[in-house]
């Protein structure tokens, strides 16, 4: 049955006259949330809902009468579009799955599901649904359970761990003048700076389990970015990066932590920096620093030249313990994101491979 389907999908366009299926049903199936494509035991496309032909982007009669082979021909559906359709009809009509899922050109999440069989009377029934919101709170519940290991298991090794590191960086430092003696106090000082960097990731983990209470003030968003790009300018130099900070327009004053502000904008400006240096050519490095004023909300953003993100890696980019680099822990924007969750506001990102990042974070302003 599949197998004959499968031909008769791939056939050539036939004349088609409408009105096959019950007026009462095709109402029905007109006002659903989902896109539908019905073909007939021919491989005819026999019914489309206006859901369906607008997310096709094709006018209706157009479709009508079409088989698959000249759905994939048509001239105005799109190359993506067109690549999806194939996508589908590989996975479900020639591989027997009941439904496949796709991300668009857009970053919205989509499924197509197959309805055959004897209850189809030889039909089939494609239907389209988009579920962005069903995987945002898949995601948002894998961040809570994520979060929820997280805080125990910082919790209960934190003190267990800085208790032996105090005592070593301690006998370090003991022995720092036998080291210079022998003209090894360079191995002291790495020794000291790892500890120190364990002692950050300790942190990081305690700071994303249990993000302390804001310290609530009044924050002028351009004192913020000057102070934050002040700190990073002398870094951004050494690696090669020139940091541009944007003249801000207005007295723009948020409400909040200003320690965890800071902390937020300078993890996003070193991301960049890092996106930045893994970059393959010799392009100048170039991150721009700014903000503006949309409505009661201000936009500050934070963009580079770097080397960019594919939408797999922007998909899990807010997830802990999720990284790319090689000596991260996968926590920094997921605390970044936590902090600014809690002070009323988000941040969005876009990216694109080998051109660069951009992200915004939108707080609300003090009227």
């Amino acid at each position: 049955m599949i197998s004959q389907y499968q031909e008769s999908l791939l056939l050539p366009a036939r004349t088609f006259q409408s009105g096959s299926m019950d007026t009462t049903y095709e109402d029905v199936l007109e006002h659903v949330d989902s896109g539908i494509l019905l073909f007939d035991e021919e491989g005819v496309l026999t019914f489309v809902n206006k859901q369906m032909y607008g997310m096709l982007e094709l006018n209706r009669h157009s479709l009508l009468g079409c088989t698959m082979a000249h759905l994939l021909s048509h001239i105005q559906l799109g190359r993506f579009k067109k690549k999806q359709v194939l996508r589908s009809y590989r996975e479900m009509v020639q591989k027997g799955k009941q439904s496949y899922e796709f991300v668009d050109e857009y970053g919205r999440y989509w499924r197509v599901s197959l309805c055959c069989g004897e209850q189809m009377k030889g039909s089939y029934l494609f239907t389209v649904k988009e579920i962005s919101d069903y995987k945002l709170i898949e995601q948002t519940a894998y961040q809570n359970d994520s979060l929820a290991m997280l805080g125990k298991l910082s919790a209960s090794i934190a003190h267990e761990i800085r208790n032996p590191l105090t005592a070593i960086r301690g006998f370090i430092q003991l022995l720092h003048p036998h080291l210079h003696q022998l003209g090894k106090e360079e191995y002291g000082r790495i020794i000291l700076a790892e500890i120190d960097r364990a002692n950050d990731i300790i942190h990081e983990f305690l700071t994303s389990s249990k993000p302390s209470v804001p310290q609530v003030s009044m924050i002028p968003v351009s004192a913020l970015l000057k102070e934050v790009v002040l700190l990073t300018e002398s870094e951004a130099l050494m690696k090669g990066c020139q940091i541009n900070l944007h003249p801000l327009h207005g007295d723009m004053i948020i409400s909040g932590d200003v320690k965890q502000m800071k902390q937020v904008v300078l993890n996003m400006i070193r991301n960049a920096m890092e996106a930045i240096t893994e970059r393959d050519d010799d392009q100048i490095g170039k991150i721009e620093v700014g903000a503006r004023r949309e409505g009661a909300e201000v936009r500050i953003f934070i963009s580079d030249n770097g080397k960019g993100m594919d939408i797999l890696t922007l998909d899990r980019l807010f997830n802990p313990f999720f990284t790319t680099k090689e000596n991260g822990t996968g926590l920094g924007l997921s605390v970044s994101d936590r902090i600014i969750k809690n002070h009323g506001g988000c941040i969005s990102v876009s990216s694109r491979l080998n051109e660069g990042t951009r992200f915004v974070i939108s707080l609300p302003l003090i009227q």
